[in-house]
């Protein structure tokens, strides 16, 4: 009987040869030898594109990802597979995850930059029912906020027991795993804006939600939560400012922005629910309230919060800090 050794120089013979079925045989029967090896799917995934079988190449690929998630090679064959497929979201998602654990492979921006010429022709070709949209639905929603060294990812999911969360980080990703008995997996995978240090993030799951704490490697403000996606932008990235150096601007849109209707019955704890109060009072304030809010909270640096224009409107407001606290002037 042949080793698994045996049978992969057999199939890398092969594959150098162009006898890609034979490739595709020897690896078939080494997964058959060891079928949690993440290597031979991806390699028989590279025999099964040669052949043009793309959808099976694609089974491949999920399966070595779901085996290991930090193979570069993987996510950059799957990239290619689903090209080939014209599935070009899901080969830019893989792309970018791929070019996140291998940064220096030059291959990922060329297929990047491929996958992203075909979106907008694809998207101009399509025409999406409101059906189709509400089936392609996140299961849970996610929002983020960030502090100067950490950045705060909370998803909205109830109930869920911990053992069923799996959390892992790279180096410039966070991957989510939800399995609920008798439901459809959820997962969230996001290639980060900047670098994490990976050791140092921690996740608590709570009965409203899953609160995830990513460390920044830099102390740098993020302009979102994801990479960016656009090709040829330089992004400027933006030191923290503290409150002696500028004013602090709440942006009361974007909190009324995340009060949705269905959750008007969920009991929020911590950030999310003080962002909740904001967002409702700004939601149904008028014009005055809002100027005054925003004016009261920027001058007072986040200390002081008033819906009274005719009582902020002509003074400057100053720091007013809880009896408990003090204002303290940092240099950055």
């Amino acid at each position: 009987m042949e080793t698994i050794h045996d049978l992969v120089e057999e199939a890398k013979t092969a594959f150098i040869d162009d006898n890609f079925l034979l490739a595709v045989n020897c690896y078939t029967q080494a997964i058959n030898l060891s079928p949690q090896n993440a290597d031979l799917y991806a390699e028989r995934a590279q025999s099964h594109i040669k052949l043009n079988n793309f959808t099976e190449a694609l089974d491949d690929l999920d399966r070595a990802i779901e085996l290991d998630r930090s193979m570069a090679k993987a996510y950059l064959r799957k990239g290619t597979a689903c090209m080939k497929l014209e599935k070009y979201h899901t080969a830019m998602e893989a792309l970018l995850v791929g070019s996140s654990l291998s940064q220096n492979d030059t291959r990922f921006a060329k297929l990047i930059k491929e996958c992203n010429n075909h979106i907008p022709c694809q998207e101009s070709n399509t025409m999406l029912k409101i059906e189709e949209i509400e089936v392609n639905k996140p299961k849970y929603r996610h929002a983020f906020y960030q502090k100067p060294n950490e950045v705060v990812v909370t998803i909205f999911a109830k109930g869920i027991p911990a053992e069923n969360v799996e959390i892992t980080y790279g180096e410039q990703i966070v991957s989510v795993n939800i399995n609920t008995p008798g439901e459809p997996s959820y997962h969230f995978q996001q290639r980060l804006y900047k670098k994490i240090v990976p050791d140092k993030c921690k996740h608590q799951v709570l009965k409203t939600k899953i609160e995830i704490r990513l460390v920044k490697a830099e102390v740098l403000n993020w302009k979102s939560l994801e990479y960016p996606q656009e090709t040829g932008v330089l992004h400027q990235e933006i030191r923290p400012l503290y409150p002696s150096s500028r004013q602090r601007v709440a942006d009361w849109d974007k909190l009324e922005a995340q009060v949705k209707k269905e959750e008007k019955e969920e009991k929020l704890d911590g950030d999310a629910g003080v962002n909740r109060m904001f967002g409702d009072i700004y939601k149904n304030a008028d014009e005055d309230m809002r100027r005054a809010m925003n004016k009261s909270y920027a001058e007072s640096n986040g200390t002081v919060l008033s819906t009274s224009w005719k009582e902020v409107g002509k003074k400057k407001i100053d720091p007013s800090p809880p009896d408990s606290m003090e204002l303290r002037k940092w240099e950055y």
